[in-house]
């Protein structure tokens, strides 16, 4: 069985989709040309045979430690916790001896309290990702945990700190080079949506011992034909990834303004939180773009789905699933008279007869739904559908006239929080926090 993208009611025809699906060429030249300068090293990786080599060699020095504390946020953490989710979930069933990962990924005092009040400094290794170091979310709890590895650790305590920033500039750059420190590059011009499979999201897998060799050359199934020299229009056309952004842009087009991520692997549940990234930062730009909704099956099924089957009519879905999953258990043989349906099936079989359902009930409720089927669930499997959401990403911002790779309005907020916080400079945000602050409240109790 191969992996397969499942076009039957993506409702195409229904579509504004011709004059995006000409524009094959444009955007071969494009990419041929972007690939070629330089800029777009998540299609090509040219950084692939140098991690393998440095992940092969981290593997004695991982050994040595029973957690990894991974100080990391949005593009340095998301992709992280889907591997670890998916390949390597013993964290959360009974009984787990390790090792054990630890992300944190938020301004959660609670949560780093407890890490640093319980977590044996002696066998914890933390891993600071950021690719400037410039992030205050990521900045701070490093100011915080490296005094706590000093404060217990002693002389010793710069072993138990990695990094992995960038190769040549920034405040970890610096930090890693003061106290030579191990550190891991985020390759030059790979922004942090971008860069799970790159030493951002397999230093963690190579900690928790999942197939990063896998990882990689599933992506490189997809991507490498993106990269090749002499890509045209005709390549490009019938390149899934392709067909999948002008059907986004269609979408759009079309007044489709949601597209549901709807995942029928339990274990891969987080996929549509990195996917949720991705999509958002990269398309949501100068009015334009579609929300991406994450939802698990069957769970949402019994919440958000009311709102996709019966709510208004500006919703798609790529809807994943996997035949391939384990059986698990079966019913018995005997049960009372409004169950005997299932008798003697195995629970897998009502997960696949739930996806099923769920998929037809969207289709006939008037979602357009473009299947993304998976023969296993495995480490090259997620790799491949890492890389296909990816390149489509880029491609459709190209195709709606915007830059997928950066995120201009999110800089704002991390402004103003720093205006906030006393930060120097940031006249204008200062300004416009007093403005803002000024204004009479209108506040209610409840």
């Amino acid at each position: 069985m191969a992996d397969v993208l499942d076009w039957t009611n993506a409702r195409e025809t229904e579509l504004p989709l011709g004059a995006h699906a000409a524009r094959a060429g444009e955007l071969a030249a494009r990419l041929a040309g972007e690939v070629a300068a330089g800029k777009l090293p998540f299609v090509n990786m040219p950084f692939r045979a140098e991690l393998e080599k440095d992940l092969a060699g981290l593997g004695r020095d991982l050994q040595q430690f029973e957690h990894m504390l991974l100080l990391g946020i949005g593009g340095s953490a998301l992709g992280a916790r889907f591997l670890q989710k998916a390949f390597a979930p013993g964290q959360d069933q009974p009984n787990h001896k390790g090792p054990w990962l630890w992300i944190a990924d938020n301004v959660d005092a609670i949560s780093l309290d407890a890490w640093l009040a319980k977590l044996p400094p002696e066998k914890t290794l933390v891993l600071a990702v950021s690719k400037s170091g410039g992030t205050i979310e990521t900045t701070g709890q490093y100011f915080v945990v490296c005094r706590w590895l000093e404060e217990r650790l002693g002389a010793d305590w710069r072993r138990h700190l990695w990094f992995v920033t960038d190769q040549k500039s920034g405040f970890f750059r610096q930090e890693a080079d003061r106290l030579g420190a191990k550190s891991l590059p985020v390759p030059a011009g790979l922004g942090g949506r971008y860069s799970a499979l790159s030493a951002v999201g397999l230093v963690p897998c190579a900690f928790l011992g999942i197939d990063t060799t896998a990882l990689l050359a599933g992506a490189a199934e997809v991507l490498a034909p993106l990269a090749a020299p002499g890509l045209d229009g005709k390549a490009l056309a019938a390149h899934s990834s392709f067909r999948l952004a002008c059907w986004g842009r269609g979408l759009m087009d079309a007044g489709f303004s949601e597209l549901i991520f709807f995942g029928y692997m339990p274990l891969w549940a987080s996929l549509g939180d990195w996917f949720a990234q991705l999509w958002a930062e990269s398309l949501g730009k100068q009015g334009q773009g579609s929300q991406p909704i994450p939802a698990v099956g069957v769970t949402d099924q019994h919440s958000v789905n009311q709102m996709f089957m019966d709510g208004p009519r500006n919703k798609a879905c790529l809807l994943l699933t996997c035949p391939g999953l384990p059986e698990g258990p079966r019913f018995p043989g005997e049960l009372p008279g409004e169950f005997g349906y299932i008798a003697g099936k195995s629970f897998g079989e009502l997960l696949s007869a739930e996806a099923f359902g769920t998929g037809m009930a969207l289709c006939k409720s008037g979602v357009p739904l473009t299947g993304i089927r998976l023969a296993q669930d495995t480490p090259r499997a997620a790799g491949k559908v890492m890389a296909l959401l990816g390149a489509a990403t880029i491609l459709t911002g190209w195709l709606l006239g915007i830059d997928p790779l950066d995120q201009p309005a999110v800089e704002l907020g991390k402004r103003l929080a720093k205006a906030r916080m006393g930060a120097s400079g940031l006249a204008a945000e200062k300004a416009d926090l007093t403005a803002f602050l000024g204004a009479a409240r209108n506040e209610q109790g409840f």
